[in-house]
Formats: C-alpha cells, structure tokens, sequence
C-alpha cells in the first residue's frame, strides 16, 4: 500500500459507516441559472481584438460562452460531491463517538478536521464511483466554497485555468495540516452504502 500505515482497530469486527448520500444531479444554484448572456460578456473580454467577420466573431463568443457554462457546471458537480463528502464525514464522526472501539481513534481538533482525510482516502481504497469528478478536488473545492458559489463570483480565467489548482492545493493543504502519524483507516473494517440522492 505504498507505505501507508493504518491505524489498529481492536478487535476483527467491519465496522458500520453511515451512507454516503450523493447529490446525484448537476446542481446549479436557482439564483445564479446558466446566463449566456452573462457568459458571452465574459467571452467577449477574453477575444481578442481581431478584424474577423462578424458573424465568425460572435460564433467564437457563444462557443466560448457554451465552454465556460460547462466549466462552471463542473465545478459545481465537483462541490457538490465534496459537500456530500464532508457532511459524511461528520456523520462518521458521530458514528465513532458511539462506539467503544473506534471513540479515541479521531483527535478532536477544530473542524474541519485535517485527520479526517483518513475518509476521503477510505473512498478511494473502498473504489467508490465517483463518475467524471476527483475526491480530492470536490473536497477541497467544498473546503473552499462553504456555500456554493454563484457564476458571477468567477472570474473567466478562474473557470478555465485555475479552479482545479485552487482546489487541488486547498485539500492538500488539509490534508497535510496533521503531523506524520497512523491516521488511515483501514478498509477491510469498515463497511458503508453510497446512494445517490436527486436533488
């Protein structure tokens, strides 16, 4: 397991986790809905002045326009696992609080709880589907989005080049906040459903 080390559970008993229930629709908030026409401004801004045929021009700025919505949906399916994640995660916790052998394995730091990782790598071991979105970018974008952030909050370029190295550097920082020691957990001892829930 690539030198990875778990964290010894007493006994030989597979452990209950609570679902993982997944917003399973693309989520869009109500009050920022898709604008193209929001988008063709911000597309219109990253063209180039160019002496093209008009028609041909304003062809660029809906193609555009079409691939920044599509960005932005992403980015909000990828909050959307993430906030699923994290919710699970204090579900865990509750779990943890009640029974004897798993009580004293989670240190109580302030949340959001960097040992808490130790779950999202659970995910991964346990192989959870996860379809077209990363665990660790939608946590870290959940990490840095406590609310699901309307369209207008972005910047074009954001949408294009850096939300996934924004979010990819959120969760690493997370993860990476507790010292070098056992945190993960191990997968053969635990046992959880993931059910997809329609918004």
């Amino acid at each position: 397991m690539n030198g990875e080390r778990y964290i010894a559970i007493p006994g030989s008993k597979t452990h209950e986790l609570p679902p993982l229930l997944v917003h399973a629709g693309e989520y869009v908030p109500a009050e920022s809905v898709t604008d193209l026409g929001a988008m063709i401004l911000e597309a219109e801004d990253m063209l180039a002045a160019t002496d093209a045929d008009e028609r041909l021009l304003e062809q660029r700025k809906f193609d555009l326009a079409l691939q920044l919505a599509e960005h932005y949906k992403a980015l909000m399916s990828h909050w959307q696992w993430g906030d699923s994640v994290l919710e699970w995660i204090r579900q865990c916790e509750m779990t943890f609080e009640y029974e004897d052998a798993l009580r004293n394995l989670l240190h109580p730091d302030v949340w959001p709880h960097a040992s808490r990782a130790s779950f999202v790598t659970l995910l991964r071991e346990k192989e959870v589907s996860t379809p077209g979105v990363a665990l660790e970018r939608a946590v870290g974008l959940r990490l840095t989005f406590r609310q699901p952030p309307p369209i207008d909050c972005f910047s074009n370029q954001f949408l294009l080049y850096l939300n996934s190295t924004v979010a990819d550097s959120a969760y690493r920082t997370w993860s990476h906040l507790i010292p070098d020691q056992l945190t993960l957990l191990p997968p053969e001892r635990f046992h959880f459903e993931v059910l997809n829930v329609d918004n």
